[in-house]
């Protein structure tokens, strides 16, 4: 197949829609398909361009049997409300010349990633100049999050979105998004059942287990063996509810035993440091290379997991996957109900949403009780292999892919896409 994978993140960038985008990218390329990317330059989390790309020009490359097409975007130095409506804005419109010149490879199908939904339109439009199916992953809703976080705001000015948002959805010929509550919500914006997709985020569960040893992190950081570590790593994002994780910081100050690791870049980094000056035992680090992923997730004893109230069932954090995988509990702020609480509850421990008290009490708990971390790690892992291995969810996308193709050329999907390689 030929396949075209159109959003405004990617590789290199190393958290949340970027990192995704591009293992799928490459994971395809790797089983022989034919696939390029059109994007722009790396800038996330730290909303900056990466070094070595330039924000206002046109650029090209090959990254690992992939060809990747950069836009020119602009970046705010601090995203709000207006701003990251421009900066949406500055790639939807130059990213179209990109869009379409690609287009005319006659891709079999051009998936858009969202967020941003501002790409969306171009997408469909190319995808019917071609010939190609038109395809909606999403993996945030961001309009929702937006108001819900108080970013947009206007009762007025919602119902003028969402009804161009169903009306859009409603155009593709399939629409996937990561949980099941997600793909609810698509089908509640008036996506038809039969083209509504379940696309779960995944993890190599083979490079990320509880064996990689994380000892060489608290030897360089200066963390005693004996040490209880909580982690956060990740986008240091408005979504987040970092300011919680302060709070926790503070509230167990006393418990000498217990270390506080936040790794990672973003918008709310500068204030979550602030917040933490003078606690000895927080430590704050940039976001590390992805080889080194595995050592970084082992060296927590629990993982942290925050979230604001308004974001629940909006999105699923991409950083649960490694959380997982690690084979560690994880302290999580969700509302109970949710598709993240159902996840956590059987490895984890769940808190109110921007609840610092119970969000102390619960690392606490665990930080004493190392038969209780150990259970919890283990039922994480094991969600992990039955639910979220790279190369299970993402054969289960390939049919999904090649059964679409098949539909549009009127036959039937082969068991294995491979094989239809020469036809398509």
């Amino acid at each position: 197949m030929k396949i075209l994978i159109y959003g405004i993140n990617y590789a290199p960038e190393l958290t949340g829609t970027g990192k995704y985008s591009a293992e799928l990218a490459e994971w395809l390329a790797a089983r022989g398909h034919e696939v390029s990317v059109v994007t722009a330059p790396p800038y996330y989390p730290q909303w900056r361009v990466h070094d070595g790309y330039r924000a206002g020009r046109y650029a090209s490359e090959e990254r690992r049997g992939v060809t990747v097409r950069r836009a020119p975007l602009w970046v705010p130095d601090k995203p709000g409300g207006a701003k990251r409506l421009v900066h949406l804005a500055s790639f939807a419109l130059s990213s179209l010349p990109s869009l379409l010149r690609a287009a005319m490879r006659r891709p079999d199908i051009i998936l858009v990633v969202e967020p941003a939904l501002f790409c969306a339109p171009g997408a469909w439009l190319a995808a019917r100049l071609c010939g190609a199916r038109a395809w909606l992953h999403i993996q945030d809703y961001e309009v929702d999050a937006a108001f819900e976080l108080g970013l947009l705001k206007g009762a007025r000015l919602r119902a003028i979105v969402k009804r161009a948002e169903r009306w859009l959805m409603r155009r593709f010929d399939r629409v996937s998004t990561i949980s099941n509550r997600m793909l609810e919500l698509a089908l509640a914006k008036g996506v038809d059942p039969g083209r509504a997709v379940l696309l779960p985020n995944w993890i190599d569960i083979n490079a990320i287990t509880p064996l990689a040893e994380g000892g060489d992190y608290r030897a360089q950081l200066g963390i005693p063996d004996n040490a209880i570590v909580a982690l956060y790593s990740g986008n240091m994002g408005g979504k987040q509810g970092l300011q919680t994780l302060a709070d926790v910081a503070r509230r167990l100050n006393r418990e000498d035993r217990l270390w506080f690791l936040f790794c990672g870049q973003g918008p709310e980094r500068a204030a979550l440091e602030e917040k933490c000056k003078g606690l000895t035992r927080v430590i704050f680090l940039d976001l590390q290379p992805a080889e080194r992923l595995g050592a970084l997730l082992n060296t927590a004893d629990i993982h942290l997991l925050p979230q604001r109230a308004g974001a629940a069932d909006l999105v699923m954090p991409s950083k649960l996957t490694g959380m997982l995988a690690s084979g560690r509990p994880v302290v999580c702020g969700a509302a109970r109900g949710t598709e993240l609480a159902s996840v956590v509850a059987h490895c984890g421990l769940l808190t109110p949403p921007e609840d610092a008290v119970a969000m102390a009490e619960a690392v606490r708990k665990l930080s004493y009780n190392s038969q209780i971390r150990e259970t919890l790690g283990a039922a994480a892992r094991q969600y992990a292999l039955a639910h979220l291995h790279i190369d299970a969810v993402l054969g289960a996308a390939e049919r999904e892919f090649a059964a679409v193709v098949a539909a549009r050329k009127g036959r039937t999907a082969p068991a294995d896409p491979r094989a239809s390689e020469g036809d398509v």
